[in-house]
């Protein structure tokens, strides 16, 4: 563009000068010399200085047209060239963000081969400076750099890239050509490229939210469930043992004739055909005592009873059949008492405080207990498990509640009774941890033998 400009000055300063001389000679058509004054600095060829530098008037229409022509040209020309350098720098700038672009997306994809941790690394960078940590501030500082990227390329294509032309037909006058096809599309490309790379790292980015928003959720859920644990440990702890000297060193309590106060012994039975239950008692209610214990199976509640209902005596249930007990233990004392059966025959033995009292037959002979039911202590069972009778409630103490599934001799019973030997059952034995109260039926810690002793 400059090369046309230049050409097409010099020819209109030939043109000035084949009128200035062809002027001069008019003046002087006599003289066959050219007469050749000096220029001052600054002053335009042609346009008639005198031999002591005062410019000559001229009244020539053709001279004042081309004179004010150059004047044109020359500004435009300076016009031009400051936009050129305006431009240039701009593109200039642009091409150096686009090169930081393109470096920076090869150091991602050179980053991603490393692995994991590095890629995490790269995450704290972007091409137009660094970012904050955080995925989502990362997210927003790129939308807004791309939008300014953006806004930025239509500014330069609507008025900063285009490059100035000079129309000759418009007399001198400066017009406006648009910017290459070719650099444009170039552009393009390159800002499409560029806003791709931004939206794979905003999709990372939103992925690693994501992962580690569930890895925070899983961590928080195990370390709920551990402390959930923990404090059920701790709850059982406090309900265990550690309240008590030892673990039979307790009784079970249940003071009021309700149906809903009741122990439960955990462990269940096997199928047994011979068995000896034995436990310490203390009450006072009646008429009756009510249920020291029942052991009921689906299909028979009275599965093995021990019952004082009413004015009847102590009976003892098996498989719903009742033999009636000589025991009696309502004087508000402690007493021990001891059951053995066998399926043999159906032969039974009661014994109280050491002494056998009392035998029979003929109790549910030849029937097995059935295994898998429910023990309740205090409570009659019409279902298994529940549907108790308050009437038939247990009202008062109980303790050392053992089972074994064979007959004991008579020396061990006695044993047991004056506290001269420790024998817990085989099958259901005392312990705190195999019994549960509810319906405000309490645990406390007893020593059974020194309890005894005081109230003798």
């Amino acid at each position: 563009m400059i090369p046309i400009l230049s050409r097409m000055l010099a020819s209109v300063l030939g043109l000035l000068y084949l009128v200035s001389g062809r002027t001069v000679g008019s003046q002087d058509v006599t003289s066959s010399r050219f007469v050749c004054n000096a220029i001052p600095p600054g002053a335009e060829p042609g346009c008639g200085y005198g031999p002591t530098g005062n410019r000559v008037q001229s009244s020539s229409p053709v001279e004042d047209e081309l004179r004010n022509t150059i004047i044109q040209l020359r500004e435009t020309i300076l016009q031009q060239k400051e936009t050129i350098v305006s431009q240039q720098g701009t593109i200039k700038e642009l091409n150096s963000k686009l090169a930081r672009c393109e470096a920076a997306a090869d150091d991602m994809a050179q980053g991603k081969s490393r692995g994991q941790g590095s890629r995490r690394k790269e995450y704290g960078k972007n091409t137009m400076g660094d970012l904050p940590r955080d995925p989502t501030e990362t997210i927003d500082q790129l939308g807004k750099t791309m939008q300014t990227l953006k806004g930025r390329l239509e500014n330069l294509e609507q008025q900063s890239l285009r490059l100035p032309s000079t129309n000759s037909s418009a007399g001198g006058a400066s017009a406006l050509t648009p910017l290459p096809q070719e650099l444009r599309e170039l552009l393009r490309q390159r800002l499409g490229a560029l806003e791709t790379q931004l939206l794979q790292k905003v999709a990372e980015l939103e992925e690693e939210k994501s992962q580690l928003y569930n890895e925070t959720a899983a961590h928080r859920q195990r370390t709920e469930s551990a402390l959930n644990s923990l404090m059920e440990r701790i709850t059982e702890l406090e309900k265990s043992n550690n309240a008590f000297k030892s673990p039979e060193d307790f009784k079970v309590s249940l003071p009021l004739r309700t149906n809903y106060l009741y122990g439960r012994i955990k462990k269940s039975l096997p199928e047994m055909y011979a068995f000896t239950v034995c436990m310490w008692l203390k009450s006072s209610a009646s008429p009756g005592i009510g249920t020291p214990f029942s052991y009921g199976v689906p299909g028979q509640a009275n599965e093995i009873v021990l019952i004082e209902w009413g004015n009847n005596p102590i009976e003892l249930l098996v498989n719903d059949k009742v033999a009636q007990l000589p025991l009696s233990v309502s004087d508000g004392r402690w007493h021990h008492i001891c059951i053995t059966w066998t399926t043999r025959d159906g032969f039974w033995e009661a014994y109280q405080d050491g002494e056998r009292l009392g035998t029979g037959d003929n109790l549910a002979p030849w029937h097995p207990i059935k295994p898998g039911g429910v023990i309740i202590l205090g409570q009659e069972q019409d279902i298994v498990g529940g549907r108790f009778d308050a009437t038939q409630a247990f009202v008062g103490e109980l303790s050392q509640f053992n089972m074994w599934d064979r007959v004991l001799r008579p020396v061990d019973i006695m044993g047991l009774a004056n506290c001269s030997a420790y024998m817990p059952g085989n099958v259901v034995p005392w312990i705190d941890a195999n019994v549960e109260v509810f319906g405000g039926a309490s645990k406390a810690a007893l020593e059974i033998c020194e309890d005894r002793a005081f109230d003798s």
